[in-house]
């Protein structure tokens, strides 16, 4: 198992948020950016949405930076770590605009992308964009299809049932040739997404005892990432037995990759939280 972190500041939960993410800007996400790169942490993480509902963000928040400009800028401030949209909403962009936009990011940071996608939930955002709410996981198959054939390709070509093109020009595209696509969601159609058209899973939403149950019941491919979080944030300073126990669980879970979210009191306790959980995951065999 590798390890890397749901960023702070650039999502905002009720349930992860620390107070201090409240006031904090670039030059505190830079520091821990900067951090997380230098002790080899896998990846960082930084969410889509454009609007929330004023009653919707109570529960779920209403701060989402924008992930290109984001990533585009920490990719400048990092070397090595990769860089996650974790996740983007297919129906809010043609695929040609993805492969565009974050095949630039690719070139931009030196092939660090892994483009972490969904399918979408929130109606009132879809219905403000414009984009189709009905019929959105068959037009999300098909956008994933058509992102597998663009991303990476200069003249890129596909026919599908939703996406259709050939003969254009994406210039500058994504510099791996094969991009990381994570699916994320909570059903079993989202691990089936994943097992057919992605190279990983990341879930939300569910139990230890539940996501077991369905890698059990859905066999897994080698090679397919399965990405997932403790629940809650960690504290490997204050509570290092929990932390270590929550990772434990993580890769009895089958986790191949984690990504916790993690309690500090300010960004300089968040870094010093990120050597922490580097001697604790080291223990319990996480890879860096």
């Amino acid at each position: 198992m590798r390890i890397g972190i749901s960023s702070p500041i650039v999502v905002q939960h009720p349930l992860t948020r620390s107070d201090w993410e409240h006031d904090a800007g670039i030059a505190e996400l830079a520091l821990i950016a900067e951090a997380a790169d230098r002790l080899d942490y896998h990846h960082l993480t930084c969410s889509e949405h454009v609007v929330v509902p004023r009653e919707i963000a109570v529960e779920r928040g209403g701060t989402y930076w924008d992930p290109l400009a984001t990533l585009g800028f920490l990719a400048a401030r990092t070397s090595q770590i990769r860089l996650n949209t974790q996740v983007l909403v297919l129906g809010y962009h043609h695929p040609l605009e993805i492969a565009k936009r974050y095949g630039t990011l690719d070139v931009v940071s030196g092939g660090r992308l892994t483009l972490g996608v969904g399918v979408g939930t929130m109606r009132e955002e879809f219905e403000l964009l414009g984009a189709e709410f009905e019929g959105r996981g068959a037009r999300a198959d098909d956008a994933l299809r058509a992102l597998r054939a663009a991303l990476g390709v200069e003249v890129p070509s596909y026919a599908g049932s939703h996406y259709s093109f050939d003969g254009l020009v994406v210039s500058p595209h994504a510099q791996q040739a094969h991009v990381p696509l994570w699916i994320g969601g909570k059903t079993r159609r989202s691990l089936r997404r994943a097992i057919e058209l992605g190279d990983g899973w990341v879930p939300f939403g569910l139990g230890h005892e539940e996501l077991a149950a369905m890698l059990a019941a859905t066999p897994v491919p080698e090679g397919l990432d399965i990405v997932l979080s403790p629940g809650r944030s960690l504290d490997p300073i204050g509570h290092a037995d929990a932390a270590r126990r929550a990772l434990e669980r993580l890769q009895a879970a089958g986790a191949t990759i984690a990504g916790p979210s993690i309690a500090a009191d300010s960004a300089e306790h968040y870094c010093e939280q990120l050597e922490a959980l580097k001697a604790i995951a080291v223990e319990v065999g996480v890879e860096f």
